[in-house]
This record gives structure tokens, sequence and C-alpha cells, in this order.
């Protein structure tokens, strides 16, 4: 069937609209609003599949696959009003035997319905219900107010049901608590509410798929952009894309060639912010669907330039300690300046076809954004430089000189000059210069993530993780029905957005998020509990950064390790930190990739790393005019260092690894000085396990 051409298939069409009509009536009879509209389809579906058809003899399309008759006796109004019994190993004999929830449908794969807690947000899956089918809350506004505003609403999926709230009843009969007590539950609040921004885009649970807002309100694809309601300020972003592309002559119309695939893009919508989180612009992308390229037709080679995070701490640093100038750059459509050297050919953009012109494709002569290859830039040596693929950070004593680079850069490439530096990659820019103080932050970024996880109004504790807290795999999901309730948390989201923090500014919790990202492939309960206690402790930590202060420009360590932390393949945890005017400019908190016989072997080879990051903080020092001829690094293992600083190998070290020997050479030829100090004033120890509250502080 040719795209836009719905009338080829009026079959489907029309079941589309017998399902889209019963879900609009579905909704209003129930009062529900519009973001239940995924629940309302599948149970629209399901009664569709057991309802009589005159094409089949008056027989339901249920009977012709399975050969039994359909069974109406399990069939509820959507909406209604349900009592939800607890199990006997939740309550105790004074606790409530009930909860009120709303019906929504029925589950897959299991005899039980699918049921909405107002209180929670979440999803019960229950078989033993009371149901009230006879106080339906129908809202009684007119047509004119009954399209809404989008309303999303995060949703959990449990089968076993928590406790409730002591307000709710638990009722013996159908007859003795009155429903309409809790009719504002399940009606429209008039009060302001914020649309929450959970997920991006759609979350499948089976074969039902919630659709949810983008964050910020972004849509996800051309339609929705054309149907949003800044409607003009997104074709005004494409139309400037489209602009830029042409311009740059990145590609040329042909027919495709006989024999080859093309392929397809994506228009891609941000809505750009300063640092106080105002909105700047609007940003369309064209971006290519560069999966679809096979190594050695389409490309050959990938290569990106991105500056290490290290780098970009070492250069704020810098900054704060020498009161250098701090300057921020953007390259416009930075994709758009590489050079193609192979055949690559795209579908025309989405909306942007040229009339008359609908079958031919186009054959890329520009790299574009998605594709394998990356835009480089000319390796000019300009003060200090730092280049995240297109976003830049320039920083010199000299005012003038980084204006003639900014107009050299000019002359290149299409740049946008952002003044002082406030923002890069997601992290907030604070400076005070009068006293030599840069601020390095992600408040804005942790914000997000507690609104997107319903973590914004938590109660905050004071430590990621409790003292001696362990995880294993032992409590991992063992069944498919435990797998199945957990593949309904969105753990890997909240982990990786934990993870990116960790590595840009907060060191604290390094070692929280380093233990719960070992179970991303099969978590359980008690990991989700330690990811949420994670994100307690960012609730209440939002508003802590990095602070770069102008003091002794000196680069310290402290490295430690956890012997045999792991539970379930006995391995130590190395964790080190690199200090440079006042702050954090290089940490690590990660299992070693050996298991270790003692303390003393952990320790020693968690030296042998330290060393390793202290030697290229030391070159990367030496390239940026600061020569720091030994960096000391402290050890609170007297028994790590005698073994570093003496050359002998003897009967307990033979069996260690050659390259864990590094840190004898580096200790012996002075690049690194190797310390003593106490356990107490070690700060690497944060890094290795869960510390009291006084310690971690």
């Amino acid at each position: 069937m040719m795209a836009y051409t719905p009338q080829q298939n009026g079959v489907a069409e029309r079941m589309n609209r017998t399902l889209t009509e019963r879900i609009r009536a579905m909704l209003r009879t129930a009062g529900l609003p519009n973001s239940f509209w995924a629940e309302a389809a599948k149970t629209a579906y399901y009664i569709v599949n057991r309802s009589p058809s005159t094409v089949i003899g008056l027989k339901t399309a249920m009977e012709m696959w399975t050969g039994k008759p359909a069974d109406y006796s399990y069939l509820h109004a959507f909406g209604c009003p349900v009592y939800v019994m607890y199990n006997a190993q939740e309550r105790t004999k004074l606790d409530l035997k009930s909860r009120r929830c709303i019906f929504l449908g029925y589950d897959d794969g299991v005899k039980g319905y699918r049921l909405w807690y107002p209180t929670t947000h979440k999803i019960v899956i229950s078989r033993d219900v009371i149901f009230i089918e006879n106080q339906l809350q129908r809202r009684d506004e007119d047509d004119s107010n009954v399209k809404e505003k989008s309303e999303t609403i995060p949703v959990y999926v449990e089968n076993n049901l928590e406790d409730s709230d002591s307000s709710e009843a638990a009722p013996e009969h159908e007859e003795q608590e009155p429903v309409e007590s809790e009719a504002p539950e399940v009606r429209r609040s008039t009060c302001e509410r914020r649309p929450p921004t959970w997920h991006s885009e759609y979350i499948t649970e089976i074969n039902v798929a919630y659709c949810l807002l983008t964050e910020d309100g972004e849509p996800s694809t051309f339609h929705e952009a054309l149907n949003s309601s800044d409607v003009a300020l997104w074709m005004t972003a494409m139309q400037e894309e489209i602009k830029a592309l042409h311009k740059n002559k990145t590609w040329k119309l042909v027919p495709l060639p006989h024999g080859r695939k093309v392929i397809g893009n994506k228009w891609v919508y941000k809505i750009k912010r300063d640092g106080n989180d105002q909105v700047e612009r609007y940003c369309a992308r064209l971006v290519v669907k560069g999966y679809a390229q096979k190594e050695g037709i389409d490309f050959n080679e990938i290569f990106s330039p991105v500056v290490r995070l290290t780098t970009v701490r070492v250069v704020l640093a810098m900054c704060a300690t020498f009161d250098l100038h701090l300057e921020q750059l953007d390259v416009k459509t930075a994709f758009l300046h590489g050079e193609l050297e192979e055949e690559i050919f795209m579908l025309q953009p989405e909306g942007f076809a040229e009339t008359g012109k609908e079958n031919l494709v186009c054959r890329l002569n520009k790299s574009l954004y998605g594709l394998k290859q990356a835009p480089r830039f000319e390796d000019n040596d300009f003060i200090i430089l730092l280049l995240y693929v297109d976003d830049m950070l320039v920083a010199g004593p000299n005012k003038d000189r980084i204006q003639k680079l900014k107009a050299q850069l000019a002359r290149e490439f299409e740049m946008k000059d952002l003044g002082p530096a406030n923002k890069i990659l997601g992290m907030q820019i604070y400076r005070d210069r009068n006293n030599r103080k840069i601020w390095l932050s992600q408040k804005n970024y942790l914000k997000k993530i507690l609104r997107r996880f319903n973590m914004q109004n938590c109660k905050s504790i004071s430590t990621p993780l409790p003292v001696n807290f362990k995880l294993s795999s032992s409590i991992c999901p063992s069944n498919e029905v435990e797998r199945k309730e957990m593949s309904r948390v969105p753990y890997a989201s909240a982990v990786g957005s934990l993870m990116f923090v960790m590595i840009c500014t907060r060191p604290d919790i390094a070692q929280a998020v380093g233990a719960v990202s070992r179970y991303m492939a099969n978590p359980g309960e008690e990991h989700w509990i330690a990811v949420k206690r994670i994100l307690r402790y960012i609730r209440g930590t939002s508003d802590v950064a990095l602070c770069y202060r102008g003091s002794e420009f000196t680069v310290r360590g402290y490295v430690d390790s956890d012997f045999a932390g792991d539970l379930d393949k006995r391995k130590s945890t190395t964790g080190y930190v690199f200090t440079l005017a006042g702050a954090a400019v290089s940490w690590v908190s990660k299992l070693q990739t050996v298991v270790t016989l003692s303390t003393t072997e952990a320790e020693y080879m968690a030296a042998t790393q330290a060393c390793k990051e202290a030697i290229w903080i030391q070159r990367l020092l030496e390239e940026l005019g600061h020569k720091q001829e030994k960096i000391s690094v402290f050890c609170d293992s007297q028994s790590a260092l005698h073994i570093a600083r003496n050359p002998a190998f003897h009967s307990r070290t033979k069996h260690i690894g050659v390259q864990y020997h590094f840190v004898r050479e580096v200790v012996e030829d002075g690049s690194v000085d190797l310390q003593k100090i106490h356990t107490k004033e070690n700060l690497a120890d944060v890094l290795t396990k869960p510390l009291n509250t006084d310690k971690f502080i």
C-alpha cells in the first residue's frame, strides 16, 4: 500500500474508525482523561474480537480462532469503580481489606483485570475485585470542552498490592461505600496540572503502547510537530534546517541506481534552553538513520571529535586559578562540513519533498547527523579550544586573541557566538571572577530526572546507600512472572540518567551507581529500591556542585579498594579521585577485572590504575602549558606501598599480572609519588563502599 493513501485499504480504515469511535465513547462515558486512550483501545479490540459478526454467521472472531464459544460472564463496564481485595499476607486483622480502583480492561496471559489505582498512579492486576458498574462517572461538560489538553500520567504496573491509605474503606458488600466520595480522583481537575515527563516516546508493555509526551513537550515525529500548539515555531525551525542543507549543497536529487538501497531519515526536535532553563530557540534536525549503513559499502571509518570530561574540568580549574577568559561557541550544522567519499542515497525529507520530483532520492554530498562519518576540523592550535562535536569552549588570558580566533572560525564555518561560557554538554557553568571561583553543576538536569521518574516530591536522605549495603544476583527475578513485573519498571532508563550525572559532576554517587548498574540485564525489586534511594539522595542534594577556586594549582590523587566487595564474582572495587584547584577533576569507581587473593593485592591493583590516570593528567597539564614534575597519590595500604616501592619479585606477588607492575616503574622514575594516608582522610574511600553519614559528608 502506498504511503498516505488509506483509501487503498478500506477494511482496515473502517476498523480504525470503529475503534476510534469506541475509544472516544468509552473515555467519555467513564470520565477518564485522554491519557488512558491506550487502555481504552486495548479493551475495545478485546470486545470486538468477542462480538458476533454477520460476515462469519454471527460467530465471533475468537470462536473462529479457538473453536470455543464466547464467554461474556466476565465482561464489565470500562471505567467503572471497583474494590480490590488485599492478599492475606499483606495485611493484619485490623488493616483495611480493600482499596478503590478504576476498571481499565483485561490483562494478557493471566485471568486478571487491569485496574487503575489513582492514589499512587499505578496499574494493579488482580482478580479479587468487586465491580460497581451502576456508578460510572460520566463527564458533564459540553462538547466544546471535551477536547482537553493532552495529559500524561506516569504508569507503573504491579501484581503485588501495596498498602493503601488509611482514608480508604473496606466494603464487605457493594452498597457499603458510596462511590461519589472519591469522584474527584477520576474527574478532570480544575487546577493547573503539569504534564509529567517520565518517558519520551512510547512505553510498550506486551502489545499495549502508552503514548506519552516527550520531555518539555517536544514532538517525536513530523506529524506530532504539525499537530502541536507550537507548529509555527517547529515549521520555522525545519525550514531553517532545509535552507541550511540546500545552502551547503548537502545532496543532489537523482534516480535511485539499480541494486542500491535508500536510507531513511526522520526529524528530531529539541527546545534549546539557557543556563537558567529558559527557552532560547526551537531546533529541528534532519537525521539520517545511519544504522542502515553497511561497513565497506556506505562507510569505511567512524570518527567523532569529543573532548574528555576530565579535560573540561581541568581547563575550568585553570580558568578559576589563573583568571582566564572563558568563551563558548556553537557550530551551526556542524555535520555539513564533512565531505563524503562513499555513495549514499537517502529519501527526501518528510514534508519537504520537491514538487514533481517525488520519485527521486537524495544522493548525499556532505555528511549529515546520524551518519557513521562524523565532522572534523582543522588541527589548528589556538590557545585552549575544547571541542565536543559542535560545542566549543575557548579559554585564554588574552581576550583579543579569543576574538581573533572566533573571527577566523566564523570565516570557515557558520558559527554562533554564545559569549561567556554558561553551559556545556548539559552542565551549567557559574562564575565569580572577583573571587576566582567556577561552579560546575547539573541542577536543572537533576530536577528533570526527578520529575521524569515521579520523585520530585520524595523524602530526601543523606547518603546514596546505607552502610554495609550489598546487592547480588540472588535477588534477581528467577521466573517469567517476576521478570514480566520488573520489565515494566524503568530501571535501565533511571540508571542511565544517574550514570550521566555521575560521570559529569557527581563523584559522590559513583559507588552507588556502579553497584546498581551491574544488574541492568535482569534487575530485581531490591535493585529498583536501591535506585530509588539514590534518587532520594539526589532530591536533597540537587544544588551540590563542583567548585574550582583560585587556590594552589596542584594535582593530588587518592586511591582505595574494597576487597571482594562483589558478592557474585568476589571481585574487588577500585576507587580513585584526583583533585585540582579545590575540587575533583577525575574519578572512578569500578570492579577490578580479575579476582584478587588479598587486600594487599586489591590495593596494589587499584594503585596501578590510579597511577595510569595520574600520568595521563600530568601529560595533559604539560600540553596545556603547566608542567607538574611529580603527582602525589595517597594510599591507605602500607603493604601495597611496600610492594610498589620494592622492585624485588617474591612469592606473594609473582602471580600478579605484569601490567599491574606499571606502578613500580612510575614510582621509580619519579613521575608519581605514592604516599601513606590514614583511612579516615582518604577521599577515595567513598568510591569503594557505602559509608556512614558523618564520614560520607
